[in-house]
C-alpha cells in the first residue's frame, strides 16, 4: 500500500490547524508533486487541509475529492539536497478504499463512552494476494475537538455518497455449512465488520460454489468486504422450467451422477455434510449408471446484434437461430452459468466460463467405464485439463433443453437393491446444491446480466 506501517507508539499533535479549501482552490502546490499519481493531485480540487501526526511524522495533509494525501514536515532543505526529496515523498490513499471512520478516543476503565481525544482513525480495505481482501486502519493523531470534529463530518459525508454500499442486509446463515461452525465464523469475523461500516443487519437461518465464484477464495474476510465496499457484479442467471412452467432460478446444475449423489445425501442428514457427501460420491460409483437421454441445445452465438437483442430481455429465441441435438447414455450432464469454484474444484467445474458473458457451459460425460470416469472426476482437483476425455464434450450455449428417455426414474425392478437416489417416475437434479425432482424434460435458459450481486472484478477471477 502507498503508506507505510505504523508504529505501534501512539502520540498526539497538539492544536493544529485546518484551512477548509474554497471550491476554487485548484491543486497542491507543484513544487510537492514527485510521481504520476501526485500529477493528477495537481488537478483535484481540495477539500480539508491541515496538519495531523502519522506514525511518528508531524505531516502536511490534504484531503481531496479522490484521495487522501500526506508528507512529513521538513526543515527548510538545502538547493539540491536530494536526500530531502526522498524523506519527504509524499503518501496517498484513494477515498473509495476507506469504508468507516471513528473518533480515536483514549478511555479510562471509568470512561465507558468517552474520554480524551487522540484523533480519527480511518478503516480501509486493502488487496492482498490471490483476490483476498483485508481491512487495515490509519490513525490521523490531533488533540484539537475542532479541527478533528470538520475532518470527521467531511469524511462521513464523502462515505455516504458511494451509492452502491447497502445501508442494511437481510443475512442468511446455514448452521450446519462450514463444519457446524457457520455461526461462530458470522458473529466473530463478519458481523463486527458490518458493525463498524454502520451497516444495519436481520439475521436468520437457512452453496457455497456462488460466493467463491463470485469472490475468487472461500475467504469470509474477502466477502465482507466486498459487501462493505459496495462492489457490484452483474450475473448471468438461469431458469429452469417444464412444460411450460417456472420450477426456479439458479446458476447451475447437474443431472445424472450430480444430482443422484445429492438425492442419496438427502436421504443420510442426520450426517455431518461431508460424511453424507463422501458417502453418497462412494455408493453411487459403486452402482453407477447412465441415463437415456435426448440433449437439445442452443450454440453461443457472440455476434454484437444478437448478444444485444438477448441483453434487452427478448423473450424468445431468434426463428434463424439453429438448435442442435445430441442422444445416447449419459453418466453425467453439467449446465453452468458460472464457474462454479469450490473446495473439490479450485479452477471451476467450468472453467471456461464466466460471470457474465452471456453463455453457458454444456459438459456432458458419456457412458463410460467406472475408472476412466473416477479419473474424470479427479482431474477436477488438479491442474490438468479435466475435459480431456474421449467421453466427455462441452459446448458453450445459450439455452439447453434435457429429456429423459424412460420414465422409471433410474429404478430397475431387476436389480436387487431399490435405486435409493430416485422419486417414484422422477429424476434428481442438483441445481445450486438444491435437489430438484423433475419427472420430465427441463428447458434451462439463460438470462444474461439479470441480477446485481456483491463480488470482486471479472478481471480478478480469471483463473491462473
Amino acid at each position: 500500500m502507498p503508506w507505510r506501517r505504523r508504529r505501534n507508539r501512539v502520540s498526539a499533535l497538539e492544536g493544529g490547524r485546518e484551512e477548509e479549501a474554497p471550491p476554487e482552490a485548484a491543486a497542491v502546490p507543484s513544487a510537492l508533486l514527485t510521481s504520476p499519481q501526485q500529477t493528477e493531485a495537481a488537478a483535484e480540487r481540495i477539500l480539508l487541509r491541515g496538519i495531523f501526526e502519522i506514525g511518528r511524522d508531524s505531516c502536511d495533509v490534504v484531503l481531496g475529492e479522490r484521495a487522501l494525501r500526506w508528507r512529513p514536515i521538513q526543515p527548510e532543505r538545502p538547493a539540491g539536497d536530494s536526500k530531502y526529496d526522498l524523506l519527504s515523498k509524499e503518501e496517498f490513499i484513494e477515498l473509495k478504499d476507506i469504508f468507516s471512520v471513528k473518533l480515536k478516543r483514549r478511555c479510562s476503565v471509568k470512561q465507558q463512552r468517552s474520554g480524551t481525544l487522540l484523533g480519527i482513525t480511518l478503516f480501509i480495505c486493502l488487496k492482498k494476494e490471490q483476490n483476498k481482501l483485508k481491512n487495515s486502519t490509519l490513525d490521523l493523531i490531533n488533540l484539537s475537538e475542532d479541527h478533528c470534529d470538520i475532518w470527521f463530518r467531511q469524511f462521513k459525508k464523502i462515505l455516504a455518497g458511494f451509492p452502491n454500499r447497502p445501508k442494511s442486509l437481510k443475512i442468511l446463515l446455514n448452521p450446519q455449512s462450514h463444519k457446524k461452525e457457520a455461526t461462530q465464523v458470522y458473529y466473530e469475523k463478519v458481523e463486527p465488520l458490518l458493525k463498524l461500516a454502520g451497516i444495519k443487519t436481520d439475521v436468520t437461518r437457512s452453496t457455497n460454489v456462488l460466493a467463491h465464484s463470485l469472490h475468487g477464495v472461500p475467504h469470509v474476510i474477502t466477502a465482507t468486504l466486498h459487501i462493505i465496499m459496495g462492489h457490484v457484479q452483474l450475473v448471468d442467471v438461469c431458469t429452469f422450467s417444464t412444460a411450460g412452467k417456472l420450477l426456479r432460478f439458479g446458476f447451475s446444475a447437474m443431472f445424472g451422477f450430480g444430482g443422484r449423489t445429492l438425492a442419496l445425501a438427502e436421504k443420510y442428514r442426520w450426517m455431518s455434510p461431508n460424511q453424507r457427501r463422501d458417502f453418497a460420491v462412494v455408493k453411487v460409483l459403486a452402482n453407477l449408471k447412465a441415463e437415456d437421454c435426448e440433449i437439445s441445445f442452443l450454440p453461443f452465438n457472440s455476434s454484437d446484434d444478437v448478444q444485444e437483442r438477448r441483453a434487452q430481455g427478448s423473450p424468445k429465441s431468434d426463428c434463424n437461430d439453429q438448435w442442435q441435438m445430441i442422444q445416447g447414455q449419459f453418466l453425467n450432464v453439467s449446465i453452468m452459468a458460472i464457474p462454479c469454484l469450490c473446495s473439490v474444484a479450485p479452477r471451476g467445474l467450468a472453467p471456461n466460463t464466466r460471470l457474465n458473458n452471456g453463455s453457458m457451459a454444456l459438459i456432458i460425460a458419456r457412458n463410460t467405464s467406472r475408472p476412466e470416469f473416477i479419473k474424470h472426476l479427479k482431474r477436477y482437483a488438479s491442474v490438468k485439463n479435466q475435459f480431456s476425455f474421449p467421453f466427455v464434450e462441452t459446448y458453450t450455449v445459450e439455452e439447453v433443453k434435457v429429456h429423459p428417455r424412460n420414465n422409471t426414474g433410474g429404478y430397475n425392478p431387476e436389480e436387487e437393491v431399490e435405486d435409493e437416489t430416485a422419486s417414484e417416475n422422477c429424476f434428481p437434479w442438483n441445481v445450486d446444491g438444491d435437489l430438484m425432482e423433475v419427472a420430465s424434460e427441463v428447458h434451462i435458459r439463460l438470462h444474461p446480466r439479470l441480477i446485481s450481486l456483491y463480488g470482486g472484478s471479472m478481471e480478478e477471477m480469471i483463473p491462473k
